[in-house]
């Protein structure tokens, strides 16, 4: 299906207006949670409560619908992928089709096939697939512009992985930059590029600067980006992930009073959602349950 004829698939922005956007409902027995015996394999802090994971996903793609959204599911029952929900780390969509990545948390691996197919589904042609050494998660990687993706080095993000996205994807007219990103507390718990920095406008990102290395704050500050500073005690409860579904136009967790009011005072619009399951005990915010399949 075409993208630019129909518009059916084309996300290379960090903020404009979300189209069309791929999710995952927390699609898990209560069988398969109480079997789980060692949540820490998947960097939880405990069991997730499994109906209010799913009310929380309800009340969060209500929003996606009210901002205007095209909400699909990748459905595909499947009782052990329970970080499926973050569908943003499986895929890159550009103008020309999906490429599909090798995810640097070996649990995750299977989670492609099943991305994959949702995307084609959904109309969006696969253009390349990751494989081998190379590894790369969705959550280092965020739209400068049209042109320019910044890609985090981390732990789930390698060098080969790096250079296999620029490989690919300056064929296509984009630029691949790259961004160290901290240890952190090492390979076992997740520290992504945009755990720490979420573009909401071509001027405006809200970020954790304690945690962002000095060529990345230039980088941002070159492009005359303003920066809503997220305090300390917000990013636990993950104040630097912001989803735009606009210009402007944000869906932040709840729980963070201080990033709202500095992105209110720059004149965001800012919804919240509660987060408990989903976002604190599993270690994904906004962004990273979704997969913007069009931005337009």
């Amino acid at each position: 299906m075409p993208n630019l004829d129909g518009q059916s698939f084309g996300a290379q922005s960090m903020f404009a207006p979300l189209r069309r956007v791929l999710v995952r409902r927390p699609d898990w027995s209560p069988e398969a949670v109480k079997a789980e015996k060692d949540w820490t394999v998947w960097g939880y802090s405990s069991a997730p409560d499994l109906d209010r994971a799913r009310r929380e996903h309800d009340h969060f793609t209500d929003l996606l619908r009210a901002a205007g959204a095209e909400v699909i599911y990748a459905d595909e029952p499947h009782q052990a992928l329970y970080d499926s929900v973050f569908t943003y780390d499986i895929a890159i969509v550009t103008d020309h089709g999906a490429i599909i990545l090798n995810s640097g948390k070996p649990v995750r691996r299977e989670e492609s096939g099943l991305i994959e197919r949702a995307l084609v589904a959904a109309g969006v042609p696969i253009l390349r697939r990751m494989e081998g050494p190379a590894t790369a998660d969705g959550g280092d990687t965020l739209w400068l512009d049209h042109d320019h993706l910044l890609v985090g080095h981390s732990y789930r993000t390698n060098r080969l992985g790096i250079q296999w996205l620029r490989e690919n994807l300056e064929p296509i007219g984009v630029k691949v930059l790259t961004a160290p990103v901290v240890h952190w507390t090492g390979p076992g718990e997740v520290m992504h590029l945009m755990s720490v920095i979420s573009p909401v406008d071509k001027d405006l990102a809200v970020v954790y600067p304690r945690l962002i290395a000095v060529e990345t704050m230039d980088i941002l500050r070159e492009r005359g980006i303003d920066l809503v500073e997220v305090p300390d005690e917000e990013f636990p409860t993950l104040g630097p992930n912001v989803l735009a579904v606009a210009p402007r136009r944000c869906i932040i967790m709840e729980g963070n009073p201080k990033t709202r009011r500095g992105l209110e005072r720059r004149g965001a619009e800012v919804w919240e959602y509660p987060g408990q399951e989903l976002s604190l005990k599993m270690g994904g915010g906004p962004t990273c349950m979704t997969k913007p399949i069009l931005r337009r």
